[in-house]
């Protein structure tokens, strides 16, 4: 069967199955969403070891956390939540809103995380009355596969039909583009190539952008409570995740007490110039990211690098001064390597994250450890980011989670600086139409010219 024809074979049974879905009661859709993410949720270790054997990337105990996490967080926020037909009343402005799916939507999901980003994305998109197509990467799809076949296997067992949710066996560049040229619209997790695609799919699509976390540390924070929460966020899955610590920039009279507590935590401190200049270009030999690095363990980038560091240790902290274009080590590490400079003020230190985030990830996250609201809403205010997270773990925090209220998500958007459509965590509300019912107000005043352009 030739490629398109395969593609669009997909795409009626998914058809078939999201118009018999579309007649659900907003208890059974619920049912279905809840029954994929337990299923996941049920199954979070067996996927996690599949995931790590496959792709030789993260670890283990952590790709546990994130299967069982996400899948808890999710359900949570989406419990309850009404997302098919009527969906609100604005009796003050006469409006009426409407929830409509948007049919079948194509799902590229990325190689560090094939099993919580098809299961986040399902849940989201059922949730919406969608069915979904999921295109896994080439390096996880066995790992896909084994995910999708669950949560088929759960639909099953709640009466849902199973073709909402597919999943290509075999993916090729050629079938990706396909799935997300020919569904209705389509939701891109993973690299610039990919992500540029399905914004050039010609159907509405949702992507994501680089990740580069500046992390700063206010005068007012509380150093080893700032030193646990990098070391627990930076290591996260050997630092793969976009959400991670890249950047901490911290007071000048403070560096020194916080390079101790993260060393004492199991950081791996670089700052002789020599071997900062040696390990940025063993990570960036040419100004890219070395793949062999990403999702490695620290003594594994530190020989790759010509260095030496304890088998043991957690992390590599290293030393930098310089920033922006002038400092590879400031850009987006998808590794346990993380960048720590000095700064004098808290405008000198959000204007070197900012100088940073232009150069690579904007539009993405930031996370502020400060007490002073003033501070945060001056970084909040200048930093080119979609989200700013306050005293808080950057890997499992602006991700979404049960102790915030950002959408828990796999997805997310990072607006035009990113060239995204949305600057939000992806969620269900995404991924339906609106139809707004307008009433007429007799009753509402109607100012006058004078009172309209009244200064």
């Amino acid at each position: 069967m030739e490629a398109k024809e395969y593609v669009l074979d997909l795409i009626q049974k998914g058809r078939v199955a999201q118009q018999e879905f579309e007649q659900f009661s907003q208890e059974d859709v619920d049912k279905a969403v809840r029954a994929i993410g337990k299923i996941i949720y049920d199954n979070g270790e067996m996927l996690a070891k599949m995931a790590v054997e496959e792709t030789r990337m993260g670890v283990y105990e952590d790709k546990i956390k994130k299967n069982k996490g996400k899948a808890k967080a999710v359900w949570a926020k989406l419990k309850g939540v009404k997302s098919r037909g009527i969906i609100e009343y604005d009796d003050a402005e006469g409006i009426v809103k409407v929830a409509k799916p948007i049919g079948v939507i194509g799902v590229v999901s990325p190689t560090t995380n094939p099993t919580m980003t098809p299961m986040q994305n399902a849940m989201i998109a059922l949730k919406g009355g969608n069915a979904i197509i999921v295109g896994p990467h080439p390096r996880a799809k066995k790992t896909g596969v084994e995910t999708v076949n669950l949560m088929r296997q759960a639909l099953k067992e709640v009466g849902a039909p199973e073709d909402l949710i597919q999943i290509v066996p075999e993916p090729t560049v050629e079938i990706s583009g396909l799935i997300m040229s020919e569904c209705d619209a389509c939701i891109s997790t993973g690299g610039p190539g990919m992500v540029k695609a399905a914004y050039s799919s010609g159907k509405p699509a949702f992507g994501v952008g680089a990740g580069n976390v500046q992390t700063l540390v206010d005068r007012d924070a509380d150093i080893a409570d700032v030193a646990q929460k990098v070391v627990v966020s930076r290591i996260y899955d050997n630092g793969v995740l976009c959400t991670c610590e890249q950047c901490v920039h911290v007071p000048a009279e403070k560096y020194d007490e916080l390079v101790a507590e993260l060393v004492k935590l199991g950081a791996h401190y670089i700052s002789e110039p020599a071997d900062v200049d040696a390990l940025r270009k063993g990570m960036f030999p040419t100004g890219a990211i070395n793949k062999d690095v990403v999702g490695a363990s620290p003594a594994f980038i530190a020989k790759t690098a010509g260095l030496e560091c304890p088998e043991e240790a957690k992390l590599l902290l290293v030393k930098i001064e310089k920033y922006g274009a002038d400092e590879y080590l400031a850009k987006e590490k998808l590794c346990p390597v993380l960048a720590i400079r000095a700064y004098d003020t808290w405008e000198e230190a959000v204007d070197v994250a900012v100088t940073n985030l232009k150069n690579e990830g904007a539009g993405h996250s930031a996370v502020v450890h400060s007490n002073t609201k003033e501070h945060v809403e001056y970084a909040a205010e200048l930093l080119p980011v979609s989200r700013v997270g306050v005293n808080m773990i950057g890997s499992s925090g602006l991700g979404g989670g049960l102790d915030n209220g950002l959408n828990p998500t796999a997805t997310l958007g990072c607006g035009t600086w990113g060239n995204n459509s949305i600057s939000e965590n992806l969620w269900w509300h995404n991924l339906v139409n609106i139809a707004r019912i307008a009433y007429r107000l007799p009753d509402k005043p109607i100012p006058t010219d004078e009172e309209i352009w009244a200064e």
